[in-house]
């Protein structure tokens, strides 16, 4: 299993405006700089996180991004699940019936028990506790 980059920069960028905790917001140029990502590759992660409503534009002069939610109502998993519909480790689990081999998988079970504790860490790591 690999976490996309897009997951794992998102979640850097929750952290920061959590950590930041800024009624003013935080620029999107600033979140790139400091996080060292491009401003570019940013303009595709900050537009998922405000329709997720994970984040929101603060109005007014000085305008930048905020946490929608308080970081302890934020969880890992509903930044993962802003860009992936459900964890899945292995593909079929995702999708039934795509290997020949699943109504005698011996280890199907095993992967099915470590994605759903993979997907619990998940759930239950607020971003409060990350900060």
């Amino acid at each position: 299993m690999k976490i996309n980059t897009k997951i794992r920069y998102g979640l850097r960028t929750i952290i920061q405006l959590a950590q930041a905790n800024n009624n003013d917001g935080i620029f999107q140029k600033q979140i790139a700089e400091d996080q060292q990502i491009s401003n570019k590759y940013l303009d595709s992660i900050i537009p998922v996180l405000k329709a997720n409503g994970l984040i929101r534009n603060v109005s007014g002069k000085r305008s930048g991004y905020i946490l929608a939610k308080p970081p302890s109502e934020i969880s890992v998993f509903d930044v993962y699940a802003a860009f992936e519909h459900k964890v899945c480790i292995i593909d079929c689990l995702y999708k039934s019936g795509i290997c020949d081999r699943e109504p005698i998988c011996n280890a199907r079970h095993f992967w099915n028990e470590l994605n759903n504790v993979i997907d619990s860490k998940m759930k239950s790591t607020k971003i409060s506790d990350l900060i």
